[in-house]
Order: C-alpha cells, then sequence, then structure tokens
C-alpha cells in the first residue's frame, strides 16, 4: 500500500490504512492493537516518506481524528509504539502539521 514515487499521499489512502484501528483507537478494542491495526500503521508510515507527504498523512490523520469523537487520545498517542513502529506522524486533533 505504499504510495508511488512522484504520488502525492491522499486522504482515501490514509483513512483505508487506519480504518481497522477505529475500535482500538475508541476503547472498543482492548487494550492490546491487534496485526490489522499496527500493518495500518505500518502503511502509513510507508507512504509517508518525504516531508510533503508526511504533512499530508498528518492533515489526514489529524482531520479522520477529529471526525471520531470517541477517540481516545492516550491509545492514539501510544498506538505507533505499541506497534513497534517510528512514525513521525502524531495521531491526534490537535497537532501541528506544519512542524
Amino acid at each position: 500500500m505504499a504510495a508511488q514515487p512522484g504520488h502525492a499521499v491522499s486522504c482515501g489512502e490514509v483513512d483505508a490504512a487506519l480504518m481497522p484501528c477505529i475500535r482500538y483507537l475508541t476503547g472498543r478494542g482492548g487494550n492490546t492493537p491487534s496485526p490489522a491495526n499496527c500493518s495500518g500503521v505500518r502503511a502509513v508510515k510507508a507512504m509517508s516518506q518525504t516531508t510533503a507527504d508526511k504533512r499530508a498523512s498528518c492533515d489526514c490523520v489529524k482531520a479522520a481524528a477529529s471526525r471520531e469523537p470517541d477517540l481516545q487520545d492516550a491509545a492514539a498517542q501510544s498506538l505507533p509504539a505499541k506497534c513497534d513502529v517510528q512514525l513521525d506522524i502524531p495521531i491526534s486533533r490537535s497537532v501541528d502539521c506544519s512542524r
């Protein structure tokens, strides 16, 4: 699911990658992320290699987080680490994606 060179990251791609994570991020999926959750995080990392792609992915993640009223911030912030993925994009409603 990695983006092609010269291909801008779309919110549709980011949303599709993170869709399996919704139950975990809203507290309905237990305390441990599933393999599908971690695959989604790895997919977002893979498609977010350039600075422009990271900003685009960040904007998409922020928008998706804002649409989910039950999102648990602690679960969102810990998801990449629990999946052993160094993700340069915070999963947050309040992140400044221009930084």
